[in-house]
């Protein structure tokens, strides 16, 4: 799932970083790894880890791609899209929402809101969902992602060997 993830990245942005808890995990993965300044607090903390790093780059790009490596049926086209939708955009952040609710580890996050989610962060907010309401968000609807899902799966995550096994299952059936 890394590899596949990485490749979706390199493919829609050029490149691609790891944040996690330990850098010798990812050795071997084709992408920076950036070690989580917050390990086990959650997935704001490598998000603002995330904003924080790519904020200090040379580069200091505006947006920040966020997307979790338990998503199975991500596509380039869908990604494509979002970070297009985000260039164009005035919010902070862009992100899905699905029947299941938003989706911020599949979102653009503007790199310059990494203060106003410091700043949450050191309070004891840890709901990624509570530091999307600190920010002015542009929500992207089953209007905007739907033409990307027609099976309903794009925002599906896998969270236990089971669902590994049934991701699996899925892909190798569409192979055929």
């Amino acid at each position: 799932m890394m590899e596949y993830t990485i490749d979706l990245l390199i493919r829609v942005t050029g490149d691609a970083f790891i944040v996690g808890g330990s850098r010798q995990q990812y050795q071997g993965f084709d992408a920076d790894i950036i070690k989580d300044r917050w390990p086990k607090e959650g997935p704001l903390g490598g998000i603002i880890t995330a904003l924080d790093v790519s904020g200090k780059s040379p580069r200091k790009p505006e947006w920040n791609l966020i997307v979790s490596c338990d998503m199975p049926f991500l596509t380039v086209d869908w990604l494509r899209f979002l970070v297009e939708r985000a260039a164009t955009s005035d919010a902070q952040v862009v992100v899905p929402h699905s029947e299941h609710g938003p989706e911020p580890l599949c979102a653009c996050w503007r790199t310059d809101t990494v203060e106003t989610l410091l700043a949450a962060f050191e309070r004891g907010v840890r709901k990624v969902t509570q530091g999307i309401s600190l920010l002015c968000a542009e929500v992207l609807d089953e209007a905007d992602w739907k033409r990307f899902d027609s099976a309903g799966r794009l925002f599906w995550n896998m969270n236990t060997a089971a669902n590994y096994e049934e991701a699996r299952r899925i892909l190798e059936a569409e192979k055929e």
